[in-house]
């Protein structure tokens, strides 16, 4: 861990950064976050491969090792997988942001009855950014409850970091279609598409470029582990550096199959830049955050 450690400051240092802004990192109660574990370990029909947790440490731990690394924002992405699930998970993630000051306050939904109270609630109560995951929660991000959900995130602007590709594995409402119907609906939604789209990326490099809105973060792409799977087209690469200040840093810490330097290490070998570099790792971040 010192060596990592030591790794991760060298990447940022270099870049003459504050740190790191990482808008895609996992804390969630504890009894949640077994469960999520223990399906990996299992390599679960949502996972389809061995998937080994790199970080699989008590809470505080996980906080020491994050805040170690020089990450000085994070999120904590909650999300239910069934109805009933979302309003306390809103209530712990409110709790958890109001006793970790570096964690940007994060909630969720599901398309169920009263939906947009508790939205509308986790707003009020400070929620500065949003996690939807179309692939675990298998509903479609069109269904008519969401709509008011996502007119009023458009119009407060709270990024919405949206698990929408099919990687690992396909769900019946994954790819660019179902979002970009919602996005046709709401031109002002800050979305921000999760993995870069894997392994539809160019569909969603499409949607970013349609729309000024749309972001896409990091998370596991580019990584020698996602690159065997789900390789990013190099003739794609154009493309990354066109929408360099509508990528943010993304890394599903704690739960991921390698160090987390390596997804550093994977993004400064694309050889886009430091500039690029330093957006992508900071500036976009606390840009969309208004200083994250």
């Amino acid at each position: 861990m010192p060596n990592e450690t030591l790794a991760v400051h060298r990447f940022w240092e270099r870049l003459a950064l504050p740190g790191l802004i990482d808008v895609h990192a996992h804390f969630m109660p504890e009894r949640v976050l077994r469960k999520v574990w223990a399906y990996f370990d299992a390599a679960g029909p949502l996972v389809g491969s061995a998937w080994p947790i790199a970080y699989r440490q008590e809470e505080s731990r996980r906080l020491e090792v994050l805040r170690g690394f020089g990450v000085r924002s994070f999120t904590a992405m909650v999300y239910p997988h069934k109805p009933g699930m979302a309003a306390w998970l809103n209530d712990w993630a409110a709790g958890f942001a109001a006793g970790t000051p570096d964690c940007l306050h994060t909630a969720t939904f599901f398309p169920e009855e009263g939906v947009h109270g508790y939205v509308r609630e986790a707003v009020e109560r400070g929620a500065r950014v949003f996690k939807a995951h179309l692939q675990v929660g298998a509903y479609d991000p069109g269904d008519r409850l969401l709509d008011p959900v996502w007119g009023l995130l458009a119009e407060a602007g709270i990024p919405v970091v949206t698990h929408c590709g099919s990687g690992p594995v396909p769900g019946a409402h994954t790819g660019p279609g179902p979002v970009g119907r919602v996005l046709a609906r709401h031109p002002r939604l800050r979305l921000v598409v999760a993995h870069m789209g894997m392994p539809e990326y160019t569909g969603f490099l499409d949607l970013a470029e349609r729309y000024e809105g749309v972001h896409l973060d990091t998370t596991m792409a580019f990584t020698d582990f996602s690159e065997r799977i789900a390789p990013f087209p190099a003739a794609e690469k154009p493309r990354l550096a066109a929408l360099g200040d509508r990528i943010l840093l993304g890394s599903d810490f704690p739960n991921i199959p390698y160090p987390y330097a390596h997804q550093l290490h994977a993004l400064e070998a694309l050889g886009l830049g430091d500039d690029w570099l330093r957006a992508v790792c900071h500036g976009n971040a606390d840009r969309v955050f208004g200083g994250a």
